[in-house]
């Protein structure tokens, strides 16, 4: 092991476009407050906190899909992973970050009576419409409040619960007894965060900060949809960090077979992703009915027709046919293509999910959208950078990382 390289440092570069990533982002955010944000036009209010919304919730649902996907494996009691199981633990840090972003914009919003993002908000509204009185028990302030703090809160102690963990395999070699009462531990604790994580991405959550804003409609898919879709975001930007590892000379340990499961994962949830698209929207059109007609009538017919259809091009139809062979999913060219145009792709999506039910008659895709996505991209190379020089690239004396060594596909 002494000839791998294990410790992880920043290059000069990565802070340099980082910082200036971040720089941009706050130009944008400064300048979208100040024309958007104070605005006294509630319309440009509503676009400038609903971009902040659908950025937030994005990226600290992708980050928090890492740890997700840490979980699963270690449930599973697989060993592949182990050789760049550094890196999901990375990006998995910048959940309480980007967790305490999306719930400061959340709560702003709710406690600052936004009704015209969150229409439940207004009390004499749901006093007089049947539909919002009758939802009133899980759409109000308290209940939003209270359970968008359980759900961040949650997903930040259990997974720092298992980073925690995860450092006892740099420590000291493990017999059979140390092993196995390590991997038990490993399994209690991927079992809670699964479980939590399945109560809130899996369900409430999608449906209490984004179906809400559309609270006549509502989706039995919907929470499905928006994990499928973070899910293989969070897949494709952990090919994107093994892949840049490799080129700087990491991950030793990491091959070609690993990039190719990788590759799987990217490839099966974007399949995935568009089954909930479609069995979603073909229901309701075969249907036919009115207030379940409403939430794609715009989308598909009106001003989000092209955004629309150009999110099933990027988020299915490059995936089926540039990574279906399996030759496409061990070519890092490729899948650094593929990776980059999937997380693109599905943040368009959460970007028509949530401002095409706040502005309705325009696409407001513009300066203040990327200007913001340049901050969290930023923020995200900056923080994963930092987390990966903490710790070593391998846990060395994992009991599976023999298991990741010798894997092929």
């Amino acid at each position: 092991m002494a000839s791998i390289k294990t410790q992880f440092e920043i290059p000069g570069k990565m802070k340099t476009w980082s910082y200036a990533l971040i720089g941009v982002g706050l130009v944008a955010l400064i300048a979208g407050l100040v024309i958007k944000g104070f605005s006294s036009d509630e319309h440009e209010q509503t676009i400038f906190w609903g971009t902040l919304m659908y950025n937030t919730i994005f990226w600290t649902l992708v980050c928090n899909a890492s740890m997700f996907f840490i979980c699963v494996t270690t449930m599973a009691m697989g060993g592949w992973q182990q050789s760049f199981r550094r890196i999901p633990e990375a990006i998995s840090t910048m959940v309480p970050i980007f967790g305490a972003i999306t719930f400061a914009v959340l709560i702003y919003v709710v406690v600052g009576h936004k009704h015209h993002i969150y229409h439940w908000l207004d009390s004499e509204a749901v006093a007089n419409d049947p539909i919002l009185k009758g939802k009133a028990g899980f759409l109000n302030p308290v209940f939003f409040i209270v359970w968008t703090t359980l759900t961040i809160g949650l997903w930040s102690i259990l997974g720092w619960r298992m980073r925690q963990l995860s450092s006892e395999a740099d420590e000291v070699p493990m017999d059979a007894e140390k092993g196995a009462s390590f991997i038990w531990r490993n399994t209690i604790r991927a079992a809670l965060f699964t479980v939590w994580f399945a109560l809130t991405v899996g369900s409430t959550v999608p449906w209490l900060w984004m179906m809400s804003i559309d609270a006549h409609w509502y989706s039995t898919m919907y929470s499905w949809y928006t994990f499928a879709s973070s899910f293989v975001s969070g897949m494709s930007l952990i090919a994107l960090w093994v892949i840049y590892l490799k080129n700087k000379g990491y991950l030793e340990l990491t091959s070609q077979e690993h990039l190719h499961d990788i590759g799987k994962f990217m490839f099966a949830f974007s399949i995935f992703w568009t089954y909930l698209w479609f069995s979603q929207y073909m229901l309701i059109w075969y249907a036919n009915i009115p207030e379940e007609t409403v939430y794609f009538k715009h989308r598909v017919q009106g001003p989000y027709k092209g955004i629309f259809f150009l999110n099933l091009i990027i988020n299915f139809l490059c995936p089926l046919l540039i990574l279906m062979k399996r030759s496409a999913k061990r070519n890092y060219t490729l899948v650094t293509f593929m990776a980059v145009l999937i997380i693109f792709g599905h943040w368009i999506d959460f970007y028509q999910m949530i401002m095409g039910s706040l502005s309705k008659e325009h696409v407001t895709l513009g300066w203040l959208d990327f200007g913001i996505l340049s901050l969290f991209v930023g923020m995200m190379i900056l923080g994963v950078g930092k987390a990966l020089t903490k710790k070593p690239l391998v846990p060395k004396y994992h009991p599976f990382l023999k298991e990741s060594v010798i894997h092929q596909v």
